[in-house]
């Protein structure tokens, strides 16, 4: 029979070499053979032989009745292929009916010159897929020329993606794509939510284990289930789909990632949940801001979970549990990073429960709880691993809360985060203090008191501006000169700096994240010792000290954080004294300095969220100005806090209430646009703005609740307000200070760049 076939076959399309054929009958199933004509056998011979690097893949669209289609793709088989069909067509607007999925097994050539051929090439023949659909467009969608030409381009896009290995960006392109397209069509995908039966049967074929899938039909059901089976390294071999009414019956041949029998009970009981959950995590896909993101994060917590036996399924169960986990593991690969470090295990309870935890329980509720565990350690080690692990937990669960939460401002997470610092820095202070007693002594002055030593916040931290990815800005001030007394004295001076060393090593981070110690507004900045006696400090920042006028503006945001209180107090005033000194303020040499970070650190067509023009520095740096032009005659106007230095600029009439509002509003938003950019990100230095037409900015779109159907259009929407927003801070920006520069140079001032 297969012979006779195969002489028909020849004769029909002589076209196609006879390699070909004869790879596709020694490779292809004898059930194919069974169920194709020899007319459309010969079609997917025909585009089997059009196949090359260029086109890893051909399509082949037919319509039938009213709104249904054959669609046939032949292409080379790659990991994952199938469910990249499946998705392609869901976006498309397409219910899969019924179709046959077949690929070629591996098996060597027969005939001579092709067995010399294979045995000269350093890898076989490549292996085929033919897959046949029968779909059925659903209701209000349309599929003319020009949607076929774009489906075909995107197919095309996809598959040369696998076919360069890049199987996880394939993967994360259809997402968003799908995701995308089916909430611009206002199609949900609730019918994901309906239990799915899964049976195994190791019997029916010698090669491959056959998965026997029972469910209620719904839009999306094919690509998230074999998406599920794809994202588990479970090769698909062959796939017969047929819906019933409302009902799925399919069967899947399926093997392991090694080519072997999925026969172990724990590993079907693993693969079966594993599948069905994430079919239930796809439903929830529109809550996550990057669906993509959301995906992959979803499948390494899989991993977790299958691994360590995780007993809250519950939680997964839920769909207020499965939306909260899309939005979180779909905005920010630095905090899906943060919640592998930790112990998630211990972590799903708080999540679970976590409407009803406070944002922050209070900084002596704090205190209690990291004073109880540090009370368990008895070792230096074990202390500092407690005090980060507890660290760690409370900044993730902050982010979280702040990211989940609407009612949660800007501001209350800001001062959670600065608390927690604060905290941090104390605790931290006290154990290596301590630590390092032990071995040199308690460190004197020469008049025989102990040396204190305060620790003074600055910029964001001074400010309790914190935000995701803020580093800590600190100044370390000591009491002055002096020795240790114990069995190994030494200065002051050296005593200080070790212990500041072992601070910077004893709070963990990640290089240029979140509770990073930064020590470079120290006096003298790299070339100054990390820690500095008190006189000296007064001396430097002095009418006649060598201290910078940026300098002397960085010194608004000193704000005494932890260690010796009243040393600390006694920096507050002389900040006061020198900062606020009414000594002339040289406003042009600090316009200059603005102009050079535009000049210097925004890259010529990129709008950098910070410093360009009508960033947020113009309106932090605005604020500065006038407090340490106005601050001798006001008082009122030395804080540290940014909004509150605007509000009492505007009760003194310093500025009007419109521009006080402005500066307001633009400040918020732009805050808040930074905390967007760094939570993907992790890096508080990384504020580029990416392109308005990436699929990063519609993430940042959604992740700042500029939410449409049209993602697009949702982009567009906060394009618009970032570029009104920049406009006005700048707008004011060169209106109150322009005056202060020439001609010539106020003409240089650049303009916001456009998005």
């Amino acid at each position: 029979m297969r012979a006779e076939l195969k002489k028909t076959i020849e004769s029909l399309c002589p076209e196609v070499s006879s390699e070909i054929i004869q790879d596709f009958f020694a490779r292809m199933d004898e059930d194919y053979f069974a169920l194709y004509s020899p007319e459309e056998v010969c079609t997917h011979l025909r585009m089997s032989g059009a196949l090359d690097l260029e086109h890893p893949v051909r399509c082949k669209i037919t319509p039938r009745s009213e709104g249904s289609f054959d669609i046939i793709i032949v292409g080379f088989d790659y990991l994952s292929e199938f469910s990249i069909f499946c998705g392609l067509l869901s976006a498309f607007g397409f219910d899969i009916r019924a179709g046959n999925i077949y690929s070629f097994a591996w098996q060597a050539p027969t005939r001579p010159q092709a067995r010399r051929r294979a045995k000269a090439s350093s890898r076989p023949a490549p292996r085929k897929i033919v897959d046949v659909f029968n779909v059925r467009l659903k209701s209000g969608e349309r599929f003319d020329t020009a949607r076929q030409s774009e489906f075909e381009r995107e197919l095309q896009t996809l598959i040369r993606l696998l076919a360069a290995g890049a199987f996880q960006e394939a993967r994360e392109r259809l997402n968003r794509y799908m995701i995308e397209r089916l909430e611009k069509a206002n199609e949900p995908l609730s019918g994901l939510l309906h239990p799915v039966e899964v049976r195994f049967d190791n019997h029916i074929s010698p090669d491959w284990t056959v998965m026997d899938v029972h469910s209620q039909d719904s839009p999306a059901f094919l690509y998230a289930f074999s998406n599920a089976l794809a994202m588990r390294g479970i090769y698909i071999h062959k796939v017969r789909i047929q819906s019933v009414g409302q009902e799925v019956q399919d069967q899947f041949f399926i093997s392991d990632r090694w080519g072997r029998k999925i026969e172990d009970e724990r590993e079907q009981k693993a693969l079966e949940m594993a599948v069905v959950l994430i079919k239930r995590f796809t439903h929830s896909l529109f809550s996550a801001p990057d669906p993509a993101k959301a995906m992959r994060h979803f499948d390494q917590l899989l991993d977790k979970v299958l691994e360590e036996q995780t007993p809250q399924i519950s939680f997964f169960a839920s769909g207020e549990g499965m939306n909260l986990l899309a939005h979180l593991l779909g905005s920010s690969d630095f905090l899906w990073e943060d919640f592998l470090r930790l112990h998630f295990k211990d972590l799903l309870p708080v999540l679970e429960d976590f409407a009803r935890t406070d944002l922050k329980p209070g900084k002596e509720q704090w205190r209690q709880a990291l004073a109880t565990q540090l009370a368990q350690a008895i070792t230096y080690a074990e202390r500092k691993r407690i005090l980060n692990d507890f660290k760690d937990r409370q900044v993730f669960l902050i982010d979280v809360k702040h990211l989940l939460e609407p009612q949660v401002t800007l501001i209350d997470f800001s001062h959670a985060l600065t608390e927690l610092a604060e905290l941090v820095l104390e605790e931290a202070y006290r154990i290596c203090h301590h630590h390092l007693a032990e071995q040199y002594g308690q460190p004197q002055q020469s008049n025989g008191a102990t040396c204190p030593l305060a620790i003074c916040g600055l910029g964001k931290f001074g400010g309790r501006e914190m935000g995701y990815a803020s580093d800590l800005e600190v100044l370390f001030i000591y009491g002055g000169p002096g020795q240790t007394q114990g069995p190994q004295p030494i200065d002051n001076g050296l005593y200080f700096e070790l212990l500041v060393q072992q601070l910077i090593e004893f709070i963990e981070a990640r290089e240029r994240g979140i509770f990073h110690l930064d020590l470079r507004l120290r006096p003298y900045g790299k070339a100054g010792p990390l820690a500095s006696p008190f006189e000296q400090v007064m001396s430097y920042y002095s009418d006649q000290g060598e201290a910078d006028p940026f300098e002397r503006q960085a010194l608004i945001k000193l704000r005494w954080v932890a260690g010796d209180e009243t040393l600390g107090r006694m920096m507050e005033a002389h900040r006061d004294r020198f900062t606020y000194s009414g000594r002339a303020w040289d406003l042009k040499t600090a316009l200059h300095l603005r102009q050079r970070q535009v000049r210097e650190l925004v890259e010529p067509g990129k709008i950098n969220v910070k410093y360009s023009p009508g960033g947020i520095i113009d309106v932090e740096y605005a604020a500065q100005y006038l407090q340490l032009m106005h601050g001798k005659e006001h008082p009122e106007l030395r804080t540290t806090s940014t909004l509150e230095a605007l509000d009492r600029l505007c009760q003194l009439r310093l500025i009007s209430e419109k521009e006080h509002a402005e500066l307001q509003q633009g400040y918020l938003f732009l805050r808040n646009l930074i905390d967007a950019l760094r939570i993907v990100r992790g890096n508080a230095r990384d504020l580029i703005l990416p392109e308005v037409t990436s699929a990063e900015f519609k993430a940042l779109a959604r992740r700042l609740n500029y939410r449409e159907r049209d993602w697009e259009k949702g982009a567009r929407r906060l394009a618009e307000e970032i570029r009104d927003c920049m406009n006005r801070v700048h707008s004011f920006y060169l209106a109150r200070f322009n005056q202060a520069l020439s001609l010539s140079h106020a003409g240089s001032q650049p303009e916001p760049t456009p998005l």
